[in-house]
């Protein structure tokens, strides 16, 4: 029996673009989402995983699934987060959603538009979110700007990966349509830097996503956790410094990535705003989720 755990990448939840279960948030949910973080990771680490085949990689995402439902102890990340979840009575929604977007990864090479990109972010990204609002008892209708925030951190990181996924995966999410408006080739991004081509697309891309990024700014004021608020001020600012980098440079050729002192200044600088927002009365509007 193939123990999933075997198959990770080595990357942990220090490796990612946004806070995972940092000190912000209240100790009494990190273990929690840390398994969660654990299941997710180990199921997108097979998806990406460079010498299975397709059947393998969907029998083992087939399996976790399974034995999250509790069809097996087998898989440590599976129970883990099963025993995680029973303890808060909490259902796995959420992670059975984000296998979805791992088969995607499988069987799914070319993305043909805008539509289909957050398609595939509605089970790549928005549940996390989601998860993430569940575990701090905030209101569904805190839903729809998270799923902003998360598609927006998602495609800054299909821009900023877009060489590294087509090299190493032959995986593409850049829309066929946005690279044939701007005259460029998916083989373009296999090159050490962009064409003017790929770079228009590119770079309209960008704007596409912080437009998304906008329609989440509400996200911190809907919340009711203080905690929570912070976290997502960090995260807010660490989308947005991306995409602003990725409007003006070649993800092929330039770095994208925020190193650890900006990364430092830009969640200092996210907490104290969401502490000065809140000092000065503005309150979340979401309302309680019912049993929350």
């Amino acid at each position: 029996m193939t123990i999933a755990s075997e198959l990770r990448s080595g990357k942990t939840h220090r490796d990612e673009n946004f806070p995972v279960a940092s000190w912000i948030i209240h100790p009494k949910h990190r273990a929690l989402i840390l398994a969660f973080y654990n299941f997710v990771r180990t199921a997108d680490d097979i998806a990406d995983h460079a010498t299975l085949g397709a059947p393998e990689k969907l029998a083992l995402l087939d399996l976790l699934e399974s034995e999250l439902l509790g069809k097996g102890d087998t898989q440590p990340e599976a129970v883990n987060l099963r025993r995680a979840l029973a303890e808060r009575s909490m259902p796995p929604r959420h992670a059975l959603d984000v296998l979805i977007a791992f088969r995607m990864d499988v069987t799914k090479l070319r993305y043909e538009n805008w539509d289909e990109v957050i398609h595939y972010c509605r089970y790549s990204a928005m549940p996390v979110g989601r998860f993430m609002l569940d575990v701090h008892g905030e209101s569904t209708s805190t839903w729809a700007a998270s799923d902003a925030l998360c598609a927006g951190l998602q495609i800054n990181n299909h821009l900023q990966d877009c060489g590294k996924d087509f090299r190493d995966l032959n995986r593409v999410y850049l829309p066929r349509d946005a690279l044939a408006s701007a005259g460029a080739s998916v083989e373009e991004l296999g090159q050490a830097r962009s064409s003017p081509a790929l770079l228009r697309c590119l770079h309209a891309l960008a704007l596409r996503t912080e437009a998304l990024l906008d329609e989440s700014k509400s996200l911190g004021a809907e919340v009711r956790d203080f905690r929570l608020g912070c976290e997502i001020a960090v995260i807010q600012a660490f989308a947005d410094k991306i995409v602003g980098l990725l409007k003006v440079r070649d993800p092929l050729s330039e770095r994208v990535h925020l190193g650890a002192v900006e990364l430092l200044a830009h969640s200092l600088g996210g907490i104290a705003g969401e502490i000065g927002r809140r000092a000065v009365g503005r309150r979340p509007v979401s309302k309680p989720a019912a049993g929350a």
